[in-house]
């Protein structure tokens, strides 16, 4: 983990995500975790119901770690990701 901004990540799926998803949601949710476990990813989900895409946070970190993620990701080995890209994300303090 670096000190560089906080970065979104926006995935864009394919329309038929529901039905194609299932065979990889559970290496997917799981390289979720573990990156959140080791401070890395501070929240994801899905984007619209049903979902058209999907946003995680990441905490402070580079643009390659984020592509790490993103290479690594079982959604993107299976072809469902169209697009995406990573955002800087001006985190608020809210105390």
């Amino acid at each position: 983990m670096s000190d560089g901004p906080h970065l979104l990540l926006l995935y864009d799926y394919v329309e038929d995500i529901l039905e194609r998803r299932a065979p990889h949601r559970e290496a997917h949710l799981a390289r979720i975790r573990a990156w959140a476990r080791e401070g890395r990813i501070v929240m994801a989900g899905a984007i619209g119901d049903p979902p058209t895409g999907a946003a995680i946070a990441f905490a402070p970190c580079t643009p390659e770690e984020v592509g790490e993620y993103v290479a690594g990701d079982p959604y993107v080995a299976a072809g469902l990701v169209t697009s995406w890209r990573a955002v800087p994300w001006a985190v608020v303090p809210l105390t």
